[in-house]
């Protein structure tokens, strides 16, 4: 019954892995890593690193050291998936860019504005857990924070946060625990290799997480 059960787990393409973990160090010119991956055990998905109550079920760093096996080369990645064809794609961040972290909600609803106002954007993600992730020019871990104040918000108020040096994000197609698979809210493009400044997004991101945060407490009192 388990080797049944076990055989009916959607699984991660390996070859795709390797082929997007490929593409984004060749093309994007992004420093990747392989993480940790999921296993079909007694029917069941479980993280490589064997913790049951695991937060990231095969899209975490493997070592404490994973900063050291990043790498910007397409065949360094090519080789590192090739010892382990199902390792999760993840994506240092404070390198080549930092990313702006925000419930789903939040950021499509920021997506849209922005749209309207004309910005341009960077790549966005969007996980099994309902966040996304907004790519933007490295350093805006150490001024977004500021800028958010500046608009009359607590980051931490309003689900905001940054991801820079010494932090990583998955990139797709990771699949997380059973939930699915990280995907691009916006693919990365020619047209927006140049990523933006934080300052140009804060304002519709803090918006959207500020009226998210007010509709929440809202619906609790």
């Amino acid at each position: 019954m388990g080797v049944t059960e076990a055989a009916q787990i959607p699984q991660q393409r390996g070859e795709q892995l390797l082929d997007s973990a490929v593409r984004y160090a060749e093309e994007r010119h992004w420093d990747v890593f392989p993480g940790t991956w999921l296993e079909a055990v007694e029917g069941r998905e479980r993280c490589s690193c064997g913790a049951d109550a695991c937060a990231l079920p095969g899209a975490h760093a493997v070592r404490p050291d994973w900063s050291t096996q990043a790498t910007g080369s397409g065949v360094g990645a090519r080789r590192m998936w090739s010892k382990q064809p199902k390792a999760s794609i993840l994506l240092p961040t404070g390198r080549t860019f930092d990313a702006i972290e925000v419930p789903e909600s939040a950021g499509f609803l920021a997506l849209a504005r922005m749209e309207r106002m004309e910005l341009t954007l960077g790549p966005v993600t969007c996980t099994p857990d309902r966040r996304m992730y907004f790519f933007v020019l490295p350093g805006a871990a150490t001024k977004v924070p500021d800028l958010v104040r500046k608009l009359g918000w607590v980051p931490a108020a309003i689900d905001l946060t940054t991801r820079g040096e010494g932090h990583y994000v998955a990139a797709p197609p990771t699949r997380i625990g059973g939930c699915g698979a990280v995907q691009w809210a916006r693919r990365p493009t020619p047209a927006n290799r140049w990523l933006p400044d934080a300052e140009e997004l804060i304002s519709a991101l803090a918006y959207a997480c500020g009226r998210e945060a007010a509709e929440a407490r809202g619906r609790t009192s």
